[in-house]
């Protein structure tokens, strides 16, 4: 869907109101906040923005739930256990309200978009002060007034079919080198097991413009890796090799990576545009979910494994060290063992440098929820557990034929071992290697020395 974008502002009535009620609440004094994301790229990414729209509100932030005057717990909805982690959270939570009455605790997020998820909320955890969905972010200040003035407990779950795009949205980012941009919101695909259209609604896309604008000031403030994202980003309106062409003629030394791409979208121009294009890494996210056809029609996936096979045979006939990665469900309602196995053949067959694999979660109000789950939670452990052997065995030999190449990596953190960094190459393959922090947030050229089954070893050549 094609809209018109919305500026968010400069300023409003609403934060000008919340700013006068904080001053006076706080004494004067910067009120803080601490925040945490659950969930997917996109959560971490709508995490920023609300940060972004309290900083203008005058509040700091903390990495430490003691030290909060509030307290906002940014959900995901794509399984069950993410459910069960934000209600032991809220628990936990209640503690730290009985000693501290002021504190305001925040719901918001993919999780509390469901409406029964809100009320049983509402219903049961009376330390929670402010909720609201995946649409309600224009209306913070405006929420947060009413909760800090009044001392109201504010519920705002606004319908999911709104289609208005607002640009201009202040951000918080949690990296100084790498940066999520969303080009398009909502989902038009209904798998049958995926909650994200009922909470995200339908797709919207960002004008190119918008999208060129975020990135070129990101390179220009010395981001070094740019992530767009999207539910699925072959959908996007205006075109999203046109869009990776114009990111592409940004000057600047900096990589474009991006998630996810739906497998029945997959065009061999966006390949070659991946290829052509030398600050697009060589490197694809593509969820299979299944290694069975059936499986695959029963999930509404809209393709089958002929084509999937089609798409990483062009890839890899286009460039040599060309990487997927992808996700898996293992015990999707009616599977057979055989049609399990379906898939483990398949992984081996692919050969996948990463995959992120999970047990089937129900989720309400979704087609693959009224499907009868002929499988146990303990058989559905023992299958992952034998897929992850599989793809253990898989990547080590996989990872070998980047023994004895050098690799051009983008250097994150400290490794776990002491003297040690670790980062991604190009292909977006962990690489550990000996060097000082210093380099944290730059391109290094590591010689490959060994191969493991998560991560490559390496020697630092130089800095870039």
């Amino acid at each position: 869907m094609v809209v018109k974008p919305i500026s968010s502002g400069i300023e409003s009535f609403e934060l000008s109101l919340l700013k006068n009620v904080i001053s006076e609440k706080y004494k004067g004094r910067s009120p803080v906040c601490y925040l945490h994301s659950y969930g997917c790229q996109q959560n971490v990414s709508d995490g920023e923005k609300i940060k972004g729209e309290l900083e203008r509100a005058g509040f700091v932030f903390c990495e430490d739930e003691e030290s909060a005057d509030l307290i906002v717990l940014n959900t995901c909805a794509v399984r069950e256990n993410a459910h069960e982690r934000v209600y032991g959270k809220l628990g936990e939570l209640k503690h730290l309200k009985e000693r501290n009455k002021e504190l305001v605790i925040c719901v918001c997020g993919c999780m509390v978009q469901q409406e029964y998820v809100a009320e049983k909320i509402k219903e049961t955890y009376p330390h929670v002060s402010l909720v609201f969905g995946t649409f309600a972010l224009p209306s913070l200040h405006k929420m947060l007034y009413e909760v800090l003035a009044f001392r109201k407990r504010v519920f705002n779950i606004s319908e999911n079919d709104d289609p208005r795009i607002y640009e201009d949205v202040p951000m918080v980012r949690g990296s100084k080198f790498k940066a999520y941009v969303t080009v398009m919101y909502g989902c038009n695909n209904f798998c049958t097991y995926c909650i994200v259209p009922y909470v995200r609604g339908r797709e919207r896309s960002r004008e190119p413009e918008a999208v060129i604008s975020e990135v070129r000031q990101l390179v220009r403030e010395g981001y070094k890796e740019i992530t767009l994202l999207g539910q699925n980003v072959n959908s996007y309106a205006y075109g999203f090799e046109k869009l990776l062409r114009a990111l592409n003629d940004i000057e600047g030394d900096f990589w474009i990576r991006f998630m996810s791409s739906h497998p029945k979208d997959v065009s061999f121009e966006l390949i070659d545009t991946i290829v052509d294009c030398e600050k697009v890494c060589t490197h694809l996210h593509l969820p299979v979910q299944s290694g069975n056809d059936e499986i695959l029609k029963r999930m509404n996936r809209r393709y089958d494994t002929k084509k999937y096979l089609e798409i990483v045979d062009y890839a890899r006939s286009r460039a040599d060290g060309f990487s997927f990665s992808t996700d898996i469900i293992v015990g999707f309602p009616g599977e057979s063992y055989e049609q399990f196995c379906d898939t483990k053949a398949f992984v081996r067959k692919v050969g996948y440098d990463n995959i992120y694999s999970f047990v089937y979660s129900k989720r309400e109000g979704t087609r693959a929820s009224k499907l009868e789950d002929n499988i146990s939670s303990k058989q559905k452990g023992l299958w992952l557990r034998e897929l992850l052997d599989e793809q253990r065995e898989t990547v080590e030999k996989l990872f070998h034929r980047f023994v004895g190449r050098t690799l051009r990596v983008l250097v994150e953190e400290k490794s776990k071992k002491d003297g040690f960094l670790t980062g991604h190459s190009y292909e977006n393959i962990i690489v550990e290697f000996e060097g000082d922090e210093s380099l944290t947030g730059s391109f290094c050229n590591v010689k490959i020395l060994d191969a493991m089954n998560w991560a490559l070893k390496g020697k630092l050549i130089d800095q870039i």
